[in-house]
């Protein structure tokens, strides 16, 4: 039986987030997306002025998984919410109930932070993500689509 604990990500653990990161990217069918390097990583994670949260999923004291979040606001509730920028838990420890736990780690630091809002998104085709969170009471919010901007679009938007 494997014997799981959470705790806080330091600088140390960069290079175990930077493959982690990289694992899922190729799970995601992404690993040419990923431009992260243990000194960004380490400077947009542990720097001054740093906004995201992280935490290490050990199983029996050996990095299996990762989460990493930052806040944001809802205005209509006059609150911030947690949101879950990416979890990952290494293949061999899939169905196991790790991946369950860090999201019960994230809710318990949601609940301490006044949190009104825990929040992430999944890819619509990784039918074994859905099941966690639906079977852990999470709903999907379909009414809503989600934009994004970025590289040279980004860019040539803000240059005008």
């Amino acid at each position: 039986m494997t014997s799981f604990t959470i705790r806080t990500a330091t600088p140390d653990d960069v290079g175990s987030i930077l493959r982690f990161i990289t694992e899922l990217a190729v799970y995601e069918k992404a690993a040419h997306e990923v431009e992260a390097t243990e000194e960004s990583l380490t400077r947009t994670l542990f720097g001054l002025g740093a906004v995201t949260g992280a935490a290490i999923l050990e199983a029996d004291g050996v990095p299996a998984g990762f989460a990493i979040w930052f806040y944001s606001y809802s205005t209509w509730q006059a609150r911030k919410g947690l949101y879950l920028e990416d979890l990952y838990v290494s293949p061999d420890y899939r169905g196991s109930g790790a991946g369950k736990l860090l999201l019960r780690h994230l809710a318990r630091t949601a609940v301490e932070e006044g949190c009104g809002r825990f929040e992430w998104s999944v890819l619509d085709w990784n039918t074994p993500a859905i099941r966690v969170y639906e079977a852990v009471g999470a709903e999907p919010q379909s009414e809503w689509i989600r934009y994004r901007l970025s590289g040279d679009r980004l860019r040539d938007f803000a240059a005008g």
